[in-house]
């Protein structure tokens, strides 16, 4: 038989995949064994002759399943990271077997008999606070799954899974597929009017490596796309640009995506009302902070005027500013970033190209491990023997203070055609075993930053340092997990609490003390003038009516998918519209995704959860006050985060966690006065 990596002790550092000898081959009958071999745990369970106990029936399906998650973390996070047309056909072919394998456990009646009977006694049970958590969320879990569920109802339930998961993953094959097939080839210099030599040059060397000489290459990537709409001087070619991304999977070729996701939405609907849901959101909501959609709009809501006008006066002001250089147009949406950044540049005197010298990235990363260190006494070592996925990719060793290891950080920064849009923190390992023996984590930091141009190192923009911190913070609540149970350990938490590590450390990316001592010049050294850290400090507020506008639309447009109570198939484009123009979104805004590239919703765990990053902000913004108020590097302060938020993964309620570090409920009022809308 074929040596298959999976199906042996892994012989490298810290048992990490070995990634060299991992083939595309060996992955399908890893998964197959994988499911042969948990099939063969659940059976022991269930054939227990004792009666059921934490131990012999919650503990030990926890535990089941070792071979399968070994296979599956790594080909989830690869699919996404380092993807090809073979692995994205072998996911289609794996996607309905895994879900019919997760549903013969989840409705399992017999297995769910011996939880139940735990889950019945467990007053009696002198279980820890983790035991107790893991009892609840397992029972639950069944539970939520259609355990309950009439033979008739399951045979549907499961079609529906099936047909999702098969559905989820040609959505994000068609968005990766409309990302990389667009391409806007320049071959006149006067085209480049307005675009930053660093752009220019990277263009070039794009054009290059396609076969194209004497020409200027864009695409839709962030590093090409954002500082094209920011500076270009030719407005139909930033009207090219921008339409070209806001449609994708909405263009009527064979990677359109409004059949799948007016499918999917009624497929949700259809499960929810399975389950004894009004919809797919009461569903979701249920495990959140949130807990009802009408919190969730509620806080919407709140956010949504002061931030519409707000992004009106700013449109205003561009306005005013279009035709007092002569123009007699009206602002468009892919006009907002080019006089955004002009206005900024008037305003404040701050030029977002003239920042990037001084954020380059091996510094910034620098920089982010000299904080980690600061807060929690963490080391960072490069390390060079352990393998890897790819040639882009690094990994560093994580310490504390002692030398004892924590886990190992791998990170992934730069775009290439294999690797999805975005950014995003991810595992190869979860941490477990905090009692019974450690597990170390192996967590994974993947985006797409501005690459190296020319003789320069890669630069950064100062919204890909804030992406850095953010995955950075997701990235410590896995490796700072002390838990037992991996199901319960690392960001396996609430959808809307997940986003509070990695949003509050975004605040460290703009303080003063930590700029003003890692912001240094790349060629000359020179730490950031006072008055560049001052600027930016000014300018913090500025466009926040847009970006708070922009993300409040996606979210209702979440919601709104999602609070459906019937599963009539809808006109994607229509729905939309009808949304987005009931909250009022103005003409020169479009909501931060559409329907046909929202991968948050559609591809990732994200439905009915896109406004967890503004309820997250909430937490951080009033969480981060305590911080402020005894000091940004305060060990007793940054001890009780680790201690309270990071380590404790999902074994306690988020807010019973929150309330511990903070000491009090959190408050809205720093959120607003930090978006300038209070």
């Amino acid at each position: 038989m074929m040596k298959n990596p999976f199906l042996e002790e892994y012989d490298t550092p810290f048992g990490v995949p070995p990634f060299g000898e991992i083939e595309l081959e060996h992955y399908l009958p890893a998964f197959e064994r994988g499911m042969e071999a948990q099939r063969a745990e659940v059976s022991a369970i269930v054939e227990n002759p004792d009666s059921p106990t934490f131990s012999n029936t919650v503990e030990a399906l926890e535990r089941s399943g070792a071979l399968l998650d070994r296979v599956s973390s790594v080909f989830q996070p690869l699919l996404s990271a380092d993807t090809n047309p073979e692995m994205q056909a072998l996911a289609s072919v794996l996607a309905p077997k895994l879900s019919e394998h997760r549903d013969d456990i989840s409705l399992n009646a017999t297995l769910f008999g011996r939880v139940k009977s735990v889950y019945d006694n467990r007053e009696t049970l002198d279980l820890s606070v983790e035991e107790n958590t893991l009892l609840e969320e397992t029972y639950k879990s069944f539970a939520r799954n259609g355990a309950e569920l009439s033979r008739e109802r399951q045979a549907e339930l499961r079609k529906i899974n099936e047909e999702l998961s098969v559905l989820s993953l040609k959505f994000g094959e068609n968005v990766l597929g409309e990302t990389n097939a667009f391409e806007l080839f320049l071959d006149r210099k006067e085209d480049l009017a307005g675009l930053p030599e660093a752009v220019v040059i990277t263009a070039r060397e794009e054009a290059q490596k396609s076969g194209r000489d004497g020409g200027w290459l864009f695409t839709l990537h962030h590093p090409s796309l954002i500082p094209f709409l920011q500076y270009s001087r030719r407005r139909e070619l930033r009207k090219r640009m921008f339409k070209a991304y806001v449609n994708r999977g909405d263009n009527g070729n064979e990677r359109d995506n409004k059949t799948n996701v007016s499918r999917m939405a009624s497929l949700r609907v259809r499960r929810a009302k399975l389950l004894g849901y009004a919809t797919h959101a009461d569903y979701v909501l249920e495990k959140s902070m949130a807990k009802t959609p009408a919190n969730v709009l509620g806080l919407l809501d709140r956010l949504w005027t002061p931030a519409l006008r707000r992004a009106k006066d700013e449109a205003s002001e561009m306005q005013a500013m279009i035709e007092g250089e002569g123009h007699d147009y009206v602002l468009e949406p892919w006009d907002w970033w080019y006089y955004a950044e002009k206005l900024k540049k008037e305003k404040y005197e701050l030029d977002e190209e003239a920042l990037r010298p001084y954020f380059e990235l091996e510094r910034m990363r620098s920089g982010l491990f000299s904080v980690a260190g600061k807060l929690f006494g963490l080391g960072f070592e490069q390390r060079s023997d352990i393998p890897v996925y790819h040639t882009e990719a690094e990994v560093f060793e994580v310490t504390e203070a002692g030398g004892k290891t924590l886990g190992l950080l791998y990170m992934d920064l730069f775009p290439r055609a294999s690797k999805r849009a975005g950014a995003w923190m991810t595992s190869f390992r979860k941490q477990s075993g905090a009692k019974s023996g450690a597990v170390l984590p192996l967590i994974s930091v993947v985006c797409n930053f501005t690459k190296p141009v020319g003789d320069a190192p890669a630069l950064l923009s100062f919204e890909e340092v804030n992406t850095l911190y953010h995955e950075f913070g997701h990235a410590l609540h896995g490796l700072l997990s002390e838990c037992e149970y991996k199901s319960l350990s690392g960001t396996a938490v609430p959808r809307d609490f997940v986003e509070l590590p990695s949003q509050i450390l975004e605040n460290w990316a703009s303080a003063p003390e930590v700029l003003g001592e890692i912001a240094r010049h790349y060629k000359t050294d020179k730490p950031i003038p006072e008055e560049m850290l001052r600027k930016m400090d000014e300018a913090s507020k500025f466009n926040q009516g847009f970006a708070t506008v922009e993300y409040l639309a996606a979210s209702y447009l979440d919601m709104a998918w999602h609070t459906l109570e019937d599963d009539a198939p809808r006109d994607v484009a229509e729905f939309e519209k009808r949304t987005l123009d009931g909250i009022g979104l103005m003409p020169q805004i479009i909501s931060r995704y559409r329907s046909t590239y929202f991968s948050h919703i559609f591809y990732g765990g994200y439905s009915s959860g896109y406004y967890s990053y503004i309820w997250a902000e909430l937490l951080d913004a009033d969480a981060f006050g305590r911080f402020k108020e005894t000091g940004l590097f305060n060990a007793e302060t940054a001890e009780s985060f680790r201690k309270n938020i990071l380590e404790k993964g999902g074994t306690e309620d988020p807010m019973t966690l929150y309330r511990r570090f903070r000491g009090c409920d959190p408050e809205i009022g720093p959120l607003l006065e930090r978006r300038g809308l209070d």
